[in-house]
């Protein structure tokens, strides 16, 4: 297996034209990078992601996964996350794809499934984002959405189909359960997604747990209990983190540290730049000249 993820590699790099590239494959990118990388920290939108080369390291909340291409991650939910290139030189770079996963495609797929081939989960709560052993069917797979790559007249008629295979094989493996309860709309795991994208749209609110309980349609105790094996962090940690990288952007466009603090919820600008630096390891203002210069690098380190 690893003979034809060399190989893959190699047809990645020819595409790969920048650290972090777009291509013309429907919600699928390409990533490259020369050296490690420091610690990004971003939000995970629901993906797939298979390393062909090198070695990268996530966190969420407090779990720390390292993988490398041996296995695949995915991330189910709308994350915040901190994410660096840990192995990767000039000579053998860290070489990636990553698939921004469709819900409806899922639905559909999950649909005409027999429920038996669908893989199982250990007893207890469902995560968000896990990482899982790579097999040659999965490979194989993504072998034939990547080789489109090549063939960008194929790209419309192929790709959903490529697409298709690459969530059958997933939905087969071990993260299947993982996968298949993010597409069911009454799951426990749809329901903190539900609360997880109220969030997002009303960072800058305060939002009690038992306001976020009542979208998700639970108890305060189950809410909190669920949520917290989903994302690995309470609701009152993930709603600060949202809003620390919510003003992060805001710093990297240009904006000022007071405004930026204002614009994302805090009312007081000191006690946002203790956070600020607590969080990302430079206060408000240094932080932000650092990220001006260094975007392409960031975005390439920063998912999945």
């Amino acid at each position: 297996m690893r003979d034809r993820l060399d190989s893959i590699c190699e047809q990645v790099r020819r595409h790969a034209l920048s650290p972090y590239c777009e291509t013309p494959v429907p919600r699928l990118v390409v990533a490259t990078q020369c050296a490690p990388t420091s610690e990004i920290a971003t939000v995970y939108e629901p993906v797939t992601c298979l390393i062909l080369q090198g070695t990268k390291q996530v966190a969420i909340g407090d779990q720390v996964l390292r993988y490398d291409a041996s296995s695949y991650f995915v991330a189910s939910l709308d994350l915040p996350a901190v994410g660096r290139v840990v192995e990767a030189t000039p000579d053998k770079p860290y070489v990636a794809a990553a698939l921004r996963l469709d819900r409806a495609a899922l639905a559909d797929l999950i649909a005409s499934m027999d429920p038996a081939g669908i893989g199982h989960a250990p007893p207890g709560d469902l995560a968000g984002f896990a990482v899982a052993s790579v097999t040659e069917e999965l490979v194989e797979a993504w072998a034939g959405l990547l080789g489109l790559l090549d063939r960008p007249d194929d790209v419309a008629m192929l790709a959903p189909m490529r697409e298709r295979e690459i969530l059958y094989r997933l939905l087969q493996g071990p993260l299947g359960a993982q996968l298949c309860a993010i597409a069911q709309e009454d799951s426990r795991l749809s329901r903190v997604r539900r609360a997880i994208l109220w969030m997002h749209e009303h960072f800058d609110k305060m939002l009690p747990t038992a306001t976020l309980a009542e979208i998700a349609g639970m108890s305060v105790a189950s809410f909190h209990r669920h949520f917290k094996a989903a994302t690995a962090m309470s609701p009152l940690q993930f709603q600060k983190t949202l809003r620390l990288l919510a003003a992060r952007r805001l710093l990297a466009g240009g904006s000022e540290t007071s405004r930026a603090a204002y614009s994302v919820g805090y009312e007081s600008a000191s006690q946002f730049s203790r956070e600020y630096a607590r969080a990302f390891g430079l206060p408000p203002s240094r932080d932000a000249e650092r990220l001006r210069g260094a975007a392409q690098v960031e975005a390439a380190a920063a998912w999945g």
